[in-house]
């Protein structure tokens, strides 16, 4: 009988053990629905990286038809922010309402000690950004950005090639190519649509939804080194769809001995976030999430090329929200120019401020380094 009850008793030591050796999730407040990309975090929760304690949302009738999509009871749903973050102390939030908005949540929070991730930019502006910086930094909280393409693996094993493996010598030239259709084309919700539009709750139109991928990237791949300036032009060919932004967008970054160029549009045919890497010796292809091609040169116009097929990249580094929590959790130390951070993303935005007025004035504009 003795032997049962240790047997018994061992059993339920290790069963214990196991339990308090779990990781708790990240206690996560969700700060609006109005954006299109919501929908990741709650596809992302089952993982258990994090757990959803609340939702500030205003509009019953949104909040309604996402609990019905992702199963969330309506009893999560907070009418503010400050409401959700009184009633269920969350660590941290993520925001997912207008970009004018970030301001606004990073204000809320901060003071409490909740770490943020804002959607991609940061800021609505280079004004809203630095506050939000100093708020941060004064409270001592992460502020980080989320951007689709930063858990792309081809992103990662690009810069892989070119910095580590020194496979086609120093960066000359760097292109990258994002958008879409258009908002209109590609039948976002109306609840998107109305402030994706709005020169004044997104900061202009192709140019700041899909100019800051590139501008991101470059700053990561330059290490944190400003461009010396800034040119770009926009236009508006979708007067019907987008009447008060543009939905084209060219942006110049130009270096010491190298420059950059950002097509950012909500014209294309065909949706697309791809870049090309150009050395002294050869050139990195980045064609979308998994497919990548490294060209190495021989004589004239001539090559050996080589295809690379990628695999998701391993956890946490495959998905915001597990990215976030183990920041939070200090499992993961953020470099200062990592692609989510506020270093990278505070010159993204330094850039895109530029880039508009560039397109404004139709003007280069300096930047100082």
């Amino acid at each position: 009988m003795k032997y049962k009850i240790v047997i018994i008793a061992s059993i339920f030591l290790l069963a214990s053990i196991h339990v308090s050796g779990q990781k708790e999730p990240l206690k996560v407040g969700v700060a609006g629905l109005s954006h299109g990309h919501v929908h990741w975090i709650f596809n992302s929760e089952s993982r258990g990286d994090i757990e959803i304690v609340g939702i500030a949302e205003p509009n019953r009738e949104l909040a309604l038809r996402y609990s019905k999509q992702h199963g969330y009871p309506m009893s999560l749903v907070y009418n503010s922010l400050e409401e959700l973050i009184d009633a269920t102390q969350p660590e941290a939030v993520t925001a997912f309402g207008t970009i004018y908005d970030h301001l606004k949540v990073v204000e809320a929070c901060a003071p409490k000690g909740i770490h943020v991730m804002v959607e991609k930019p940061l800021a609505v502006n280079f004004a809203h950004a630095k506050k939000m910086e100093a708020l941060a930094i004064k409270h001592k909280i992460h502020l980080l950005t989320n951007y689709e393409t930063t858990w792309y693996p081809t992103n990662h094993k690009a810069y892989e090639i070119l910095k580590k493996e020194k496979a086609i010598g120093d960066v000359r030239k760097v292109v990258v190519r994002d958008g879409h259709k258009g908002p209109k084309k590609i039948g976002v919700n109306s609840e998107f649509f109305e402030w994706l539009t709005d020169p004044v709750l997104n900061g202009g139109g192709a140019i700041t939804d899909f100019g800051c991928y590139g501008v991101n990237l470059l700053t990561w791949i330059m290490d944190g080194k400003k461009p010396n300036s800034v040119t770009a032009i926009t236009q508006q060919q979708q007067p019907e769809n987008n009447p008060k932004v543009d939905d084209e967008a060219i942006i110049i970054l130009n270096y010491d001995n190298s420059n950059a160029i950002i097509q950012a549009s909500w014209n294309w045919p065909i949706g697309r976030k791809d870049m090309e890497i150009y050395g002294l010796t050869g050139a990195i292809y980045a064609d979308n999430k998994m497919d990548l091609r490294l060209r190495l040169s021989e004589g004239y116009d001539g090559y050996k090329e080589e295809f690379i097929k990628l695999d998701n990249r391993k956890p946490p580094f495959d998905d915001p929200f597990a990215f976030f929590a183990a920041v939070v959790k200090n499992e993961i130390r953020l470099e200062p120019y990592d692609l989510s951070s506020l270093e990278n993303n505070m010159i993204v935005m330094e850039i895109l401020d530029a880039a508009v007025r560039s397109s404004q004035s139709k003007k280069t504009i300096e930047i100082k380094n």
